[in-house]
């Protein structure tokens, strides 16, 4: 009985209150804040943790009608995590890969696929062209946007970052875009590790043809 039905929310910014269910955040300096909800039922509610959130052990107060439950969560400046395909933290990254050509438009390219032969999802291969091309590799997660250093690498080898912080626009999401080094044609499936302010996020996989 977390709410009185189903909604996603329908504007940005984010309203506080969906049907009758809201939900606090205490944190560790005992200042509540409304969190922006994304989305509530009556099994689940996704909220936002409020901007300004002080670190440390939080209180989470979601309160529906007479309904009132609370819970704790951690709350860290950095705790890196990239987003995978199958929403399993592992496997294929949940990401895109973006070309730049010479004298033609930029285009956006999937890196996953569904498998054929199995249904499972499985990396599409990333083409990094001829001699001139720039491939990116945009990765999306959470935990990061506060960050002072990160370093990114792709089958073991350091690459340059060319940004990394909160997405323009998706509430909540951080995303990192990152040069893919044409010494790596060839390699095929490899790890993506990040690190962020000396703490490692998941590792996932990508290919490359």
């Amino acid at each position: 009985e977390l709410a009185a039905g189903s909604l996603e929310a329908a504007e940005n910014p984010l309203p506080t209150k969906l049907l009758t269910t809201t939900i606090t955040v205490t944190d560790s300096a005992g200042v509540n804040r409304a969190a922006p909800l994304f989305y509530v039922s009556r099994g689940q509610v996704n909220f936002l943790i409020p901007s300004g959130t002080a670190s440390g052990r939080a209180t989470i107060t979601l309160v529906n009608g007479s309904v009132r439950a609370t819970g704790e969560a951690l709350i860290a400046p950095i705790a890196p995590g990239i987003f995978t395909a199958d929403a399993s933290g592992s496997g294929t990254a949940a990401a895109q890969a973006y070309r730049v050509r010479s004298n033609q438009p930029p285009t956006y390219e999937p890196v996953v696929r569904v498998a054929a032969a199995s249904g499972q999802l499985e990396p599409i291969p990333i083409d990094l062209g001829p001699e001139g091309d720039l491939v990116y590799l945009l990765l999306y997660g959470t935990g990061w946007r506060n960050r002072s250093s990160v370093t990114l690498t792709i089958g073991g080898t350091a690459v340059p970052i060319g940004f990394s912080g909160a997405h323009y626009s998706l509430v909540g999401l951080d995303q990192i875009n990152a040069l893919i080094p044409r010494s790596l044609i060839g390699r095929g499936v490899v790890d993506v590790a990040l690190t962020v302010d000396g703490q490692a996020a998941n590792t996932v996989r990508i290919a490359i043809r």
